[in-house]
């Protein structure tokens, strides 16, 4: 039986009211935010759940400033995690846009993995602790994201695991190539609107 994106969809959020009514049942409610989502969610049943590019850029803002985050920062984590696919699966069963485990995703609230806004709110408040417990370094806090925070305290920094090697390098390499697109474009928008104010001035000058 083929399953069209509606039944998906539907599927999802009878999931996420099944966890919500258990969550309820043993007395625990959301946080306010949390309670929006899922709302939204619930009320959006014959929706969409294609998420587009620049819908995820604002969530990625969004949560980055609500977490003291740079946000090119979690775009360039997002982009090695997952490539901005919210429907990612990884083979150990990590999930989404930040690829959360379903234990991480269950203690940081997220009952969607697969929902955009839940897993850039879930992910980016977990980086943030992360970043936090490492003083701010990156480095530390992407392989502690990789690799598990207990084992960047095992080795006393980055692991010796190529595949967490790489992971920071390629993640720091992304970051770094954002900053620079940002700073260029910075100066180009700033170098146009210099030529178009001069080129205004002087045909007003012309008129005069």
């Amino acid at each position: 039986m083929n399953l069209t994106s509606l039944d998906i969809t539907l599927q999802r959020i009878n999931m996420i009211e099944n966890q919500f009514q258990s969550l309820m049942s043993y007395g625990m409610k959301p946080d306010a935010d949390f309670q929006k989502i899922l709302d939204s969610s619930i009320s959006q049943k014959s929706g969409s759940n294609e998420t587009s590019r620049s819908e995820i850029n604002e969530l990625i803002e969004k949560y980055a400033d609500k977490n003291g985050l740079d946000s090119d920062f979690v775009k360039a984590v997002i982009k090695q995690e997952s490539g901005f696919n919210p429907n990612a699966t990884s083979k150990c069963g990590a999930m989404g846009l930040m690829q959360l485990m379903p234990s991480t995703a269950q203690g940081l609230g997220v009952t969607d993995a697969y929902d955009a806004e839940q897993n850039i709110m879930g992910g980016t408040k977990y980086l943030k602790g992360l970043m936090d417990r490492f003083d701010n370094n990156k480095s530390l806090a992407l392989a502690a994201y990789n690799a598990g925070p207990n084992a960047v305290k095992k080795y006393g920094g980055i692991p010796p695991y190529m595949e967490t090697q790489n992971y920071v390098k390629n993640v720091l390499s992304s970051y770094d190539k954002m900053k620079v697109a940002g700073v260029n474009a910075g100066v180009n928008s700033g170098v146009n609107s210099g030529v178009n104010a001069g080129v205004n001035s002087g045909a007003n000058g012309g008129k005069n």
